[in-house]
């Protein structure tokens, strides 16, 4: 299955170009691999500028492709080892988080992430990526299992947010996020987070308090999406682009405001366009970003992720 957003159809229609010319040649015609070799020049060039000029509302479609990699994804070619652990113990297991112990390089994890589905069934087994109160309790009590065997914390966010209905409040929805933003403030592990595509608002939050907070290079992470900005701003949904624009929702713009602690490189196109390199890259990110951790001292871990969450935001008296 292939999928292309509007902004790449150019570049769509010079790689069926290229398809055809060097059908043309396999067919007894080897003179036109020079004009081939030519067009490909032309077409790198050309991938390069349009990604390297992409607008916030065009990275929000990156980080939301239908073909871009899951936490599952991710976990089965970063991962030599995964064992899934289920339920919260409390209520229900929650499929749209997933978790569980794990071999990341030389490192025994527990691993957390967010998890969306490729079809319609799929999705709806997964809730679209957007976690119940059950959900979050279900991390919890993996991130209390990491403190008790001494094991770091990776997690990969992927959410639109947590489930907004009826029933997930009812049984708490906040309550649970507040409860892990706490816990994770003070769980005694080293915490790494990494923002895989969308990180959207406090479901994202229910698991993104860290030591270290990273994102993929298209990935996005708001306190809203940018059609609910919309939505409230100008009560006009179709003003997404703009509000994307305002939010400063992107990896470049999250590094430079404080909020986030570093980029981890996508190919060319995006992750979905290579998910192998993307996960060695992210799978890079790890394994370095887990060095530095866990020889770092607990005590000082803690004191540097209250500082760090301290510093963000600016306020008036």
């Amino acid at each position: 299955m292939e999928s292309w957003l509007d902004f790449e159809k150019p570049l769509l229609e010079l790689e069926k170009k290229i398809k055809d010319l060097k059908a043309l040649a396999d067919a007894g015609h080897p003179d036109i691999l020079h004009e081939v070799e030519k067009l490909e020049r032309f077409a790198e060039k050309k991938r390069r500028e349009t990604y390297e000029k992409l607008t916030r509302w065009e990275r929000v479609q990156l980080a939301r492709h239908p073909l871009r990699p899951y936490t599952n994804d991710y976990i089965k070619m970063i991962a030599s080892w995964f064992c899934e652990l289920h339920g919260d113990r409390l209520f229900a297991e929650d499929k749209a988080i997933v978790g569980g112990l794990a071999t990341i390089g030389d490192y025994r994890v527990v691993v957390i992430g967010q998890q969306k589905g490729r079809d319609t069934k799929e999705n709806l087994a997964r809730n679209f990526g957007m976690p119940h109160p059950e959900g979050y309790r279900k991390a919890l009590r993996l991130f209390r299992l990491a403190a008790k065997f001494d094991k770091p914390v990776v997690t990969l966010v992927d959410t639109p947010g947590a489930f907004p209905g009826i029933g997930a409040e009812e049984r708490g929805q906040a309550e649970a996020i507040a409860r892990n933003l706490f816990e994770m403030a003070r769980l005694p592990v080293p915490i790494l987070v990494i923002v895989i595509g969308e990180g959207g608002s406090g479901g994202a939050l229910g698991i993104g308090v860290g030591d270290v907070v990273l994102m993929m290079e298209y990935a996005i992470y708001s306190v809203i999406s940018p059609e609910g900005c919309a939505a409230i701003l100008w009560g006009d949904r179709s003003k997404a682009q703009q509000a994307a624009e305002a939010l400063k929702l992107t990896a470049p713009d999250l590094l430079q405001l404080g909020v986030i602690d570093g980029i981890v490189p996508e190919p060319t196109g995006g992750a979905h366009r290579d998910p192998k390199t993307a996960a060695e890259n992210l799978k890079r990110s790890i394994i370095e970003n887990l060095g530095h951790l866990t020889r770092t001292p607990i005590e000082t871990l803690l004191e540097r992720r209250l500082e760090k969450y301290s510093r963000m935001g600016v306020y008036k008296e």
